[in-house]
């Protein structure tokens, strides 16, 4: 199962949302996913994928972002964290 079936699947668990618009363009925001959303996401994302996630904060605005954020985090480079795309 890849990253973004992974987060798919604790997305729809713990939000109330649909798999369809859990695309990797999809913006956290427009999902109903705030800044205090992120913070709990990242806590179950650390259960979820056995990861640390640093305190430092990092813009995550799509939900491309965050799977290329844990893609960084499970491989052990959170120092090589790629940049945030931006929206079109």
């Amino acid at each position: 199962m890849s990253t973004l079936e992974r987060l798919q699947t604790l997305l729809v668990r713990d939000y109330p949302l649909e798999r369809s618009a859990l695309t990797p363009d999809a913006p956290l925001e427009s999902l109903g996913i705030d800044s205090l959303g992120v913070m709990d996401l990242l806590f179950a994302i650390e259960e979820e994928f056995h990861v640390t996630v640093p305190s430092e904060r990092v813009p995550l605005a799509t939900l491309g972002d965050l799977v290329a954020y844990v893609d960084a985090l499970v491989a052990g480079r959170a120092d090589t964290l790629p940049a945030p795309r931006t929206p079109h």
